[in-house]
Order: structure tokens, then C-alpha cells, then sequence
């Protein structure tokens, strides 16, 4: 019995190991600038190669801490799913101006899942886990909000007026149509 329980969980082990995402990996491609593929974390993208544009599309956004007051409570209840390339101009300058509005906010960082999607031509806007498929991830950056399990709204690519202006919108649940939604096709 003891003997069955110890390969049971020495199997299990070397399963999760085998199949489990590692975060923050890192994918280097022959005369390409390395990208940061699967499941990823602040201190990813604030480290290596990621570390320049990240600090500086940081540090040089001026979040408007007026409207971010305005919003903050509300969304503390909201979760955050972020699809991003950490090889795409888009998202080098909106995710980091992003993060500096929800740490303004004091959002609970827990309730934020960043995904950097892979650029290689044969798996384009993918990731090692699928968490984009059904989600119709077109464009990067790509912010989805959900309240109770339940899409609420999302940014697509840029924000309309400004990430606080549309911030706003989102978590009050005021009209908020995002960029590209004609080009939406869920199925």
C-alpha cells in the first residue's frame, strides 16, 4: 500500500513538472531579439531585455490620479486578464502605463494575469497554454475585465480617450465600445 502511494505521487510529481507552464519564459530565436512567451509577471517584464522600455514607458507616464481615485474601488473587484507581446510596440508602451495606473489604484495585483502571446509566423499570437483561444485576441495589448466570472468589457490595443477615461467607463459599466469591435467574431 505505502509502496503503490509512493509511485502514485512520484508519477504526479514528474507530471506536474513535465506539463507545468513555467512563467517568465524566455524564448531566444538566431539574430532575433528575445521575447518572453506563456504566462509572465511584473518583475519579468521589468528584468532583462524587457527592462528598458518597460522602466521608461513606466516612469515617464503621468497617471491622472484624480480620475484614478474615482474608479480604484470599484476596481479592486475586477479581474484583469492582459494578452500582450513583449515584442509588439503597442504593448511596450500601453502595458507598462497600464501597470503604473492599477499599482495607482492599489489593485490587488493577485487578481492581474499577464499572457505574452509568441510572434513566430507558425504559432502568431498564441500561447503555450491557449489561454487566447475563444477569446478572439486579435490585437495586442489586449485587456479583458471580468467581474463574477463574467467578461465585462476590454481594451483593445489602445485605449479611446485614455487608459483612466476608459478605466472609468469599464468598471462603472458606462457604454464603452473598444477599438476594432467590428472586427470581433465570436463564434
Amino acid at each position: 500500500m505505502k509502496l503503490s502511494f509512493l509511485l502514485t505521487i512520484f508519477f504526479l510529481s514528474i507530471f506536474i513538472t513535465t506539463f507545468s507552464q513555467h512563467t517568465n519564459q524566455e524564448i531566444n530565436l538566431q539574430n532575433q531579439q528575445p521575447f518572453l512567451l506563456g504566462e509572465i509577471t511584473v518583475d519579468g517584464l521589468s528584468s532583462n531585455s524587457y527592462q528598458s522600455w518597460y522602466e521608461q514607458n513606466f516612469k515617464n507616464y503621468e497617471a491622472d490620479q484624480n480620475k484614478i481615485d474615482a474608479f480604484k474601488d470599484q476596481l479592486a473587484s475586477y479581474k484583469v486578464l492582459l494578452f500582450m507581446g513583449t515584442w509588439c510596440g503597442d504593448s511596450k508602451r500601453e502595458v507598462p502605463r497600464f501597470i503604473k495606473v492599477l499599482e495607482s489604484a492599489n489593485f490587488p495585483m493577485k487578481n492581474l494575469k499577464i499572457v505574452a502571446l509568441d510572434k513566430r509566423k507558425e504559432s502568431y499570437k498564441k500561447s503555450p497554454q491557449g489561454e487566447e483561444w475563444g477569446l478572439n485576441i486579435h490585437r495586442v495589448p489586449t485587456f479583458i475585465f471580468y467581474k463574477n466570472g463574467r467578461e465585462i468589457n476590454r481594451i483593445i490595443e489602445t485605449p479611446i480617450t485614455s487608459l483612466e477615461d476608459d478605466l472609468l467607463k469599464i468598471v462603472t459599466q458606462q457604454e464603452y465600445i473598444p477599438n476594432y469591435t467590428n472586427s470581433l467574431h465570436f463564434d
